[in-house]
């Protein structure tokens, strides 16, 4: 489990085709510090495992479903992204729960910067809209974030100056693709319900 407090930004060093995977050899001094084969790391919100360690960097395959259902695909050497280690037990949830299971894929669609802070507004898709409510957590790229807007197809947050300094949402522009993962409770209660009314129908 993540929390979606990014630990620091990496770079993919090298990008290798499997067929219908790929693996991506990434540099993150942070995250590789005791990491061993099968260890989990969250790039860009993205639950891999670590095939190799070596110095500061770590290798990663990455199958066909997830290029697919994420913008992971869209990486080239020399491309940042976001990384964070899974949560210890015991340790301190500064975010929210984060599975690393990526739902879907957004879009900025629009940025407008503040004083101290800055709006951004990501596309939504219409499957996961439900989901998604005002001042309730989102992760984008990796990133536990507040909603301050959800409208049918997009949503806004609001960025402050250490989460545009520290994670890839200071760079994106415009037309960029982001990962998103809805709150699982939301997922949860959403399939509770609906079970729960079908009981309620069959026992008519």
């Amino acid at each position: 489990m993540f929390t979606g407090i990014v630990e620091e930004l990496g770079e993919i060093t090298a990008v290798e085709t499997l067929g219908d995977a790929c693996r991506f050899r990434l540099r993150g001094p942070l995250v590789t510090q005791g990491a061993q084969h099968g260890d989990s790391i969250a790039v860009n919100g993205v639950c891999l495992t670590v095939v190799e360690h070596e110095g500061d960097e770590f290798t990663a395959d990455v199958m066909a479903e997830t290029l697919n259902r994420s913008s992971l695909g869209a990486l080239t050497i020399g491309s940042r992204v976001n990384l964070e280690r899974p949560m210890a037990v015991g340790g301190r949830l500064g975010g929210h729960i984060v599975q690393g299971h990526v739902d879907g894929t957004g879009e900025i669609l629009e940025r407008k910067p503040s004083e101290n802070w800055e709006l951004v507004k990501i596309s939504l898709p219409a499957d996961l809209s439900r989901y998604v409510v005002e001042k309730g957590s989102i992760t984008v790229d990796g990133i536990s974030l507040t909603v301050v807007d959800a409208g049918p197809d997009y949503f806004t947050v609001s960025l402050i100056p250490t989460t545009l300094a520290l994670t890839t949402l200071g760079v994106k522009q415009p037309g960029d693709p982001v990962n998103l993962e809805v709150d699982v409770i939301a997922k949860y209660v959403e399939r509770m319900l609906g079970d729960r009314a079908l009981g309620e129908g069959a026992g008519r």
